[in-house]
């Protein structure tokens, strides 16, 4: 019944940088943690961010350092700052709960196209 949400995806150059934002019909935020996940053209869905009820963030190697996850439990609403995008990043991004297992409480959501080309 959890419904997700997600937009602020756009077409940007290089080196720019986007906001992207998910929120969630339920407070699923507050008690579990959360990620931002990503689809390029022929790859499978990789998480690419996530973050637990107490704040604690993990990203892989390749956003290290450039993408930012954040909530809003108050606002059962996750953030996904993305600085210095590379056209790599091109893909379209969800968000939804992480973890192994990850514990399923909403279906994926139609997601945000981010595209990052000159």
């Amino acid at each position: 019944q959890v419904q997700l949400v997600e937009s602020g995806g756009g077409l940007v150059q290089p080196g720019g940088s986007l906001r992207l934002t998910c929120t969630a019909s339920g407070r699923i935020f507050t008690d579990n943690t959360m990620g931002w996940y990503r689809q390029a053209p022929g790859k499978q869905r990789e998480l690419v961010a996530d973050i637990t009820p107490f704040g604690t963030t993990s990203y892989v190697a390749a956003v290290k350092g450039r993408f930012t996850i954040s909530t809003d439990r108050a606002k059962n609403t996750t953030y996904l700052q993305m600085n210095r995008l590379k056209p790599e990043d091109t893909a379209v991004y969800y968000c939804n709960t992480a973890g192994s297992p990850r514990i399923v409480i909403a279906s994926w959501g139609q997601g945000t196209q981010v595209t990052v080309s000159s």
